[in-house]
């Protein structure tokens, strides 16, 4: 008989892999497991870096608090912010915004310069264009006078 449950245990844990919370944890990893569908075998680097900043217990309490259809939204911050902390431990997503926010700072900055820059051409554009026209039209003008002292009613412009 213990053969038989030897093979019956040794089967069920072939036939599916213990998801990474349970490698982790080193405890059998049952068909109803709450971490199961969230930390897949082939990812244990997420469980591990979840569980050391929030604790296996901490995450299952939030877990079973949360109602089944927003638990995977839970999970990717959990594990988003898990893995800010691991890369800095004193502000975590708080560094990553700030970061992010100052950039956006930067190109606002950069984009307020460059809007102006446009302005300026466009202002000196026009103004050059104005410039011509009238030097365009002072020429067209000085031959329009030119050819009616000269009695020619043609008009060239």
């Amino acid at each position: 008989m213990k053969e038989s449950g030897k093979k019956e245990g040794a089967a069920s844990s072939s036939s599916s892999p213990p998801c990474a919370a349970c490698r982790l944890l080193r405890r059998k990893c049952t068909h109803d497991c709450v971490f199961a569908p969230y930390f897949p075998p082939t990812q244990p680097h997420e469980f591990a870096n979840v569980h050391k900043v929030f604790g296996a217990s901490n995450v299952n309490k939030m877990l079973q608090e949360i109602p089944e259809h927003h638990r995977g939204d839970a999970v990717s911050s959990m594990v988003y912010e898990a893995n800010a902390r691991v890369r800095d431990p004193v502000y975590g997503c708080v560094g990553a915004i700030s970061s992010l926010q100052q950039q956006i700072n930067i190109l606002q900055t950069q984009l307020v310069i460059t809007q102006a820059e446009a302005m300026h051409l466009r202002v000196h554009h026009t103004a050059s264009s104005n410039i011509i026209e009238s030097q365009a039209k002072y020429f067209c003008d000085m031959d329009m006078v030119e050819h009616t002292s000269y009695g020619d009613s043609m008009r060239s412009c």
